[in-house]
């Protein structure tokens, strides 16, 4: 396990960034597990210090952070429990629910300010 410490610039940023693109399927309870979650909790520190929300509806910031992470539709739907719900609202068929919106929040790293937006479902 590398020595991490606080990102401080966009280099030891990148770099956090693709430790974690390496590991992000480490298997629980292992160290490179232990990694991972402590890079995530210092890239998450360092996106809230450094960048402001972009004006983008939640559908469209949670699809910037799914490909920020490497994750796929089907990454969302084992966290959330259920492809079909998650495919309607990636595709806007279907709104948020409040408790996609906590585990989205949690596993993308996004405010739960950004995802309680109003958006336009399609009909």
């Amino acid at each position: 396990m590398s020595d991490w410490f606080f990102i401080e610039n966009e280099s030891e940023y990148q770099k956090a960034m693709e430790r974690f693109q390496e590991i992000k399927y480490a298997e629980k309870g292992s160290m490179e597990y232990r990694e991972k979650m402590l890079l995530a909790h210092l890239i998450d520190r360092y996106e809230d210090r450094t960048s402001s929300l972009p004006e983008l509806d939640p559908i469209e910031f949670i699809k910037i952070r799914m490909e920020d992470f490497g994750y796929k539709a089907t990454d969302l739907a084992k966290a959330y429990g259920d492809k079909g719900t998650v495919s309607k609202v990636l595709n806007y068929k279907q709104p948020l629910s409040l408790t996609m919106i906590r585990k989205f929040s949690e596993i993308l790293h996004i405010p739960v300010e950004a995802l309680i937006k109003e958006y336009k479902l399609q009909s």
